[in-house]
């Protein structure tokens, strides 16, 4: 039996911090309910595929200063339309059916809201994007 609903929200980690108030916005609801949980469980995916961009676009990124850098980040999601659509299919892929209809309810804003959490991650992990040494290259 296809139970992927239940299977897709097993195995999204759990995040504690999270508050649920009752005077909460759908959109805030949905964005701690939904995507935080989804954004952590892709978390690995979108670090190689942003150190992937970084590569594609041969390697400027290594050359940038701190502030730079976090500046290219945020271009790279909010500017580079093709991009941008590929990380946004990374989390629609993991909704179930139920979110994709409330998302698509409000998919604009909920679309701000989710590639502005994605680059507070990547950001959050730019010591962590370095430049492959030759040695690993071989």
């Amino acid at each position: 039996m296809n139970d992927r609903p239940n299977d897709l929200v097993r195995i999204r980690p759990q995040i504690k911090k999270t508050i649920q108030f009752d005077n909460m916005s759908a959109d805030e609801r949905f964005q701690n309910e939904t995507l935080r949980p989804i954004l952590k469980l892709q978390n690995p995916l979108f670090f190689v595929v942003f150190s992937n961009y970084i590569e594609k676009r041969k390697g400027v990124f290594y050359s940038l200063n701190l502030e730079k850098r976090l500046s290219y980040i945020e271009n790279s999601l909010i500017k580079d339309q093709k991009f941008r659509n590929s990380v946004k299919g990374m989390v629609l892929g993991q909704f179930t059916v139920a979110e994709y209809k409330h998302y698509i309810l409000n998919s604009s804003a909920l679309n701000k809201r989710m590639m502005q959490m994605v680059i507070e991650r990547l950001k959050d992990q730019v010591q962590l994007f370095e430049e492959p040494s030759s040695a690993q290259e071989s």
